[in-house]
């Protein structure tokens, strides 16, 4: 492996990962996009499909020369990001996500559920990386409040712009 190669994550269109997996491959960039046996019932039959493990998410390991030209990929939107850059994933993560699939079967990927008390960190906009609690839920938005600089700040924030800590 070479040192200046590193797993990333990219967000894809949705249910087009397994066309992105393709394509990366026929570009002959490594990449791994975790596929899950899931049995689905339907009114007159039961039926093994492959699914996708992380919805909307495939991983890539481009060469960094060749890191930007991914977004190009039909059916990538773009990577994700963790401090305003690509955020670089440790080869060790994939391995495990790796052998756990290969132990289980029907496995499935649950968000965490924002709850009252929860912290959170902000993900977007101008509070972005600011840290906080969740004093109220209401459909798919929360109240947050924010403690800095001996005051408290409450807003309220769509539950996609909140990072559930710990």
């Amino acid at each position: 492996m070479e040192p200046d190669q590193n797993w990333y994550a990219v967000y894809t269109r949705p249910r087009w990962e397994k066309k992105v997996a393709k394509y990366l491959l026929e570009k002959g960039i490594e990449h791994y996009c975790p596929i899950n046996k899931v049995t689905r019932q339907w009114s007159d039959r039961k039926k093994v499909v492959m699914e996708p493990v992380f919805k909307g998410y495939v991983f890539v390991k481009p060469i960094e020369e060749k890191k930007w030209e991914v977004r190009k990929i039909p059916g990538i939107l773009n990577y994700v990001y963790w401090l305003g850059k690509p955020a670089a994933i440790k080869d060790e993560e994939i391995i495990i996500i790796k052998k756990f699939l290969n132990e289980f079967h029907d496995v499935i990927v649950e968000k965490k559920e924002l709850v009252v008390n929860s912290s959170v960190r902000i993900t977007q906009g101008v509070l972005m990386n600011y840290e906080g609690m969740v004093i109220e839920v209401f459909g798919n938005r929360a109240v947050v409040k924010i403690d800095t600089l001996d005051i408290q700040l409450s807003a309220h924030f769509d539950k996609k712009n909140l990072e559930l800590l710990g």
